[in-house]
Formats: structure tokens, sequence, C-alpha cells
């Protein structure tokens, strides 16, 4: 069709509703414009690329496929240029001038029925091209079509009652030039400085070179989209230090696509540093989320679990509409999707490299495993995956190597039922505490923790494969008889000891019994399994300086130890001597349980004792 040689055109209702949405309220950030138009510009030429394999005529067939991008600071003016399959002047009045073909009336019905924000809707439709007008006062389209009859024509708005078409001269490629003729508040567009940030920000890796004032800008290819054979180590590298802004080399990497349930190329990186653990604050998410190679969130809140936000990288998937927003991200079950399969991939990596490469993965899990252990404590969805990347000594490890839950059930005793473990400042502590002594004596192997966090993380898990984790600190362990040096007392005077013992301890003690675990030791102070540990009231007196919890234990004494002997014998010939050791085996028990908070009556029962000793 030939146009007249100048119309003017109203724009429809609904087409003055769109430009208000656009220009007032349906993005948060004007500088998007630019990823809009530019992913307007890459799919027209991706649309000429399919047209040449089956068109024979194609205007000007020789011309690069680039997107070129002109600022004019003096001017005022931004220029965005495609040599795609441009328009003629029905594909004018129909894409930008009515509601035929933009899908510009399902959009404002859609926002009318869901009520829903217009960001959460506006990728479905295709009408990203009048974002334009956020920024400009007037928008100029120079373009002519693929097609071997077309002519050269001017689109132009000022993007408020309607627009004009008319014949272009001196201008006969096809394509789009499009000027934007800025608002005096939005200037900084024609900045060439801010436009190379822009383009870096959000198209970076879009399939065509795109070119600012005539030097190429997107250098650095779309790793996730090649064949992991057809990239190099070097190129794994360069990619990692550019898209994740990172200066160190990555522990591990994973590049992977799929179909189902969701289309997804991803290339994501587990780093070597973690600036956490070096003192700096919380890391923001570290997996941007493209669409089809356009950036929609370089630190999308709600794409995966929190503890993952030292992975870096990127998730790219076509499925997901290119504008929508942080907001409905987060509630999206698209985003959900690809999330839980992300998740799913980044846990199964470690769990083989950590097969693989034990030492490696040692190296690793010593600078991240807060985030596992976040991971298990808080995501129930992969807390028992999770599980199988702990690592830690034992009762039956050398000191400084390491073990997994799996080995430890792999050696777990027949009949063995519960997986058995203490926490403690380190591992000298631990081995010297008395709630070993029960353990080593029927070799049953025990788990040490020694992080300050794992009380309550192993509290969380509750169990492994089916084995519930008990710490041996507390009450209520049930164990074998285990042959045993030296004579017990008689049930009576056993019994007669432990009344006396919960009369002088008084409300300090729930109760007071003989046990099985202690083989070198006179008594020992346990948790009660509803109690809490050392360790969970170091934690609760770190979150809060009030808090206060009277210490209660259940005491279990060593029938068979010296010490117990000569105290149920003092008990009637001195009492006084008796309350005096009384007090401090409990006093004792409390120390190394790592309980006692205030030891000035400790100290002063201690010199009595002394007193007592040179007389």
């Amino acid at each position: 069709m030939t146009a007249p040689a100048h119309e003017s055109h109203e724009f429809r209702a609904e087409i003055r509703q769109l430009l208000d949405l656009v220009v007032h309220s349906l993005y948060t950030d004007k500088e998007i414009f630019l990823r809009e138009l530019v992913s307007n510009a890459s799919d027209a030429m991706e649309k000429l690329r399919h047209l040449e394999a089956t068109e024979k005529d194609v205007h000007s067939p020789d011309l690069p496929l680039e997107i070129h991008i002109t600022t004019d600071k003096e001017a005022g003016t931004i220029t965005i240029a495609d040599h795609g399959t441009g328009m003629n002047h029905d594909e004018l009045v129909e894409n930008l001038g009515t509601i035929a073909h933009s899908g510009t009336k399902a959009f404002l019905d859609a926002v009318k029925e869901t009520g829903k924000p217009p960001g959460d809707l506006i990728g479905q439709f295709g009408v990203g091209f009048y974002s334009a007008f956020m920024v400009a006062a007037k928008v100029e389209i120079h373009t002519r079509t693929w097609r071997p009859d077309g002519e050269p024509l001017v689109w132009t708005s000022d993007g408020q009652g309607g627009y004009e078409i008319e014949p272009a001269t001196g201008d006969t490629a096809r394509g789009v030039r499009m000027i934007l003729h800025l608002k005096e508040d939005q200037k900084e567009y024609a900045e060439e400085d801010r436009v190379r940030h822009l383009i870096e920000r959000y198209s970076n890796f879009v399939g065509f070179p795109i070119l600012l004032n005539g030097t190429r800008v997107n250098e650095v290819e779309a790793l996730w989209l090649k064949n992991k054979s057809g990239v190099s180590e070097e190129q794994y590298k360069a990619f990692y230090q550019f898209a994740c802004r990172a200066f160190d080399e990555p522990s591990y990497r994973l590049h992977f696509s799929a179909d189902a349930p969701i289309a997804i190329n991803a290339l994501l990186f587990l780093p070597t540093e973690n600036p956490e653990k070096m003192g700096f604050a919380k890391a923001d998410p570290g997996v941007a989320l493209y669409s089809r190679k356009v950036l929609i969130d370089p630190s999308p809140d709600g794409l995966l679990p929190d503890w993952m936000r030292f992975v870096r990288g990127v998730v790219d998937s076509p499925d997901i509409p290119l504008n929508i927003s942080r907001e409905s991200m987060q509630d999206s079950a698209l985003v959900r999707k690809i999330g839980t399969v992300i998740s799913k991939r980044v846990i199964k990596l470690l769990e083989k490299e950590a097969a693989a490469d034990p030492e490696k993965y040692r190296t690793f899990y010593r600078n991240f495993e807060r985030f596992i252990k976040e991971g298990v404590a808080g995501d129930f969805t992969h807390r028992e995956s999770l599980a199988k990347l702990l690592r830690f000594e034992s009762s039956l490890t050398d000191a400084g190597s390491v073990c997994g839950f799996a080995d430890y059930v792999s050696r777990m005793k027949e009949g063995q039922d519960a997986i058995y473990y203490l926490v403690g400042p380190g591992r000298d502590h631990i081995e010297t505490s008395p709630y070993l002594e029960a353990f080593k004596a029927r070799g049953l192997e025990v788990a040490y923790f020694t992080d300050a966090v794992d009380e309550y993380v192993i509290d969380s898990l509750g169990t492994f494969d089916g084995k519930k984790l008990v710490s041996i600190r507390q009450g209520g362990v049930e164990l074998d008889e285990a042959d045993a040096e030296g004579e017990p007392l008689g049930e009576e005077e056993t019994t007669a000891l432990c009344d006396f013992l919960k009369s002088h301890l008084g409300d300090r003690v729930t109760r007071v019994g003989k046990g099985k675990r202690l083989v070198d030791s006179p008594v020992i102070a346990l948790v009660p399994e509803d109690g809490m540990s050392p360790q969970m009231r170091q934690m609760m007196k770190a979150m809060d300086e009030n808090f206060k919890d009277e210490v209660k234990v259940e005491l279990e004494i060593n029938p068979r130890h010296p010490l117990i002997h000569k105290l149920a014998a003092a008990r009637e010939a001195n009492p006084e001597l008796a309350g005096l050791v009384a007090g401090q085996l409990f006093d004792n028990a409390l120390i190394a349980a790592g309980l006692l908070e205030d030891a000035r009556d400790t100290v002063k029962r201690m010199n009595q004792l002394m007193e007592k000793a040179m007389a």
C-alpha cells in the first residue's frame, strides 16, 4: 500500500489508556526503556534471519545484523537502529497506532479483570515499545520493510493525542531507526557512559552486536546457551569474572539445559572466597534471571532459597514474561519451579563433587558450611538432601579428618537405632568430656560438632536416614550393660545416696540416679530431654541480653567409682563433709557440661574442702 504524502491519526482510547499506564505506573525504573527497545530490535533481526531462509527476495540482503545506538548530548537524543524486518505503512498503523495487532486491548482487559499491577502483565502482550515515552517528549521511527516493494516511511508521535506518518527522504535502508527526543529531565540518557552502563546491565548478552557510537559494547557471549563441549575453561573463567563481578576463581561450575517442567538454560558458579566469612555484610542473591538473553533481575529475591545466596551465575528461561515485576516474581509459580530445579541441581552437584574429591570438597565446605547449615535449619524442602553435605569429626576419625552422616550410618553397630553426637567448643574439649566414657567403652561412634550454630542445626534436622539424632549430653539415652572395673554400691546404699544428693541439691536437679554412662568419672550432669543445651543457652543470651533460664539437670552417679563409695560412707559418718563434697561434685559436673554460670560458691566451697584436707 502506498501511503499518502502526509497523514495524521488519533490514538484510540485504549492506546491513550496504555500510554498513561506506561508513563505513570507501568515501570518502576524508567531506565528499562532501553532494554525494551533493544529487545525489540533483536527480535526484528531474528525474524529477518528466518525470513532469509524462506524468502527469495529480501531488500538489502547484505546489511549486517547489528544494533546501532547513538547518543547526541547537544541535541538531547538517543537513536536505536537495526536492520531487521522493518515495517510498511499498514504495519506501522497496526503495531503502533491501533489495538488490532499489539494486544493492547487484551492487556487492558486483563488489568481491568484481574486487578493485577500492570507490571505483572505487560510481558504477555508485547507492548514494550511504548516505554519510549517514559523518557521521550517525541519519538521518530524511520523504517523500511524487508519486502522489495516497500518504501521508506517516518512515524512521529509525542505520545499524547496521536501520530503522523509520511514518506521518508534519503533513507532507504531496511529496518528501523528510532530517534528519541528526550524530555528535559531525562537528558541523562543522551550521555554515552550512562547508556553503556544500561547496555552492560540489561542487554549485554543479546545475540547481535550492539554498537554504541560506533564501538561494540557486548563482547562477552551468552555462554549458558552454548554447548558445554564448545566452551573452554578460559571462556568460563572470563564469563564468571565479568558476569559475576568476581575476582577469584570458581570452586565448582554447573552448566545445563532442561526442558521439563520448564525450559531453562543455566550457567552457575560456586565461588572460592566467601565475603561473609571475611566480615562483609550479608550477600545479595547472586544468580541473575534472564529471559531470552535479556536481563529481568540481576539479584532476584524470589528465585532461590536464601541459603543459596553464595551461588553466582545466570538462569535464562524463555517461559518468563520479559517484564515480570519483582513483586509478582516472588509469587510466581513459574519462578518457584525454576528455583526448585536449580536448588536440586546445585545440591546434586555438591554431593557428586564431595564423593569424587573429598579433599577439595572439604576445602570448599570450610568456607561455605554456614550456608549449608542455614539450609538444613531453614529449608524444609531440601533439608534431607542438604544433610548429606554436612561434614564433622567423630570419635572414630583422626583429628582433622571429617566424615558425613552417610559414613556414620555405614559404621553403625547392629541394633543401633540412633546417631549419637556431642556439641562442644573443640575436639580436645569434647574428648575429655565424661559424656563420652560409656560410648567409647561400648565402641559406639559419636559425631563431634564444634560450631556455635550446630546445636540448633542438628536439632532442626532431627533425623537422618530414619535414624534419630541424639545428643549424648541429654538424659533418656538407653545403653546396654558393659563390663566395668570395680564393685558397685549395693542397691540400698545407692538409693540412700541418691536421696541424700537430691535432698542436698534441692531443685537444682530434677532427678538423681545411678547410670551406665560413666567409667572414669564419679558423676555426670545430663540435660533433660526437654531442656536447653549449653550452646542453645549461649545463642539465646547472644540474641537477648536479658535472657534468664535457671539451670536444672539430671544427675547420674557412677556406683563403681571410689569417690562415690567414700561419699556414701561419709553421708552418715561426716554429714558436713559429705555435703561439701556433694556440692563440689555437682559443680564439677556442671563445669564439665558447660552449664556453670557463677563460680563464686564453687571457689568458696573448694577453699573449705582444702582447709579440711590440710587439717
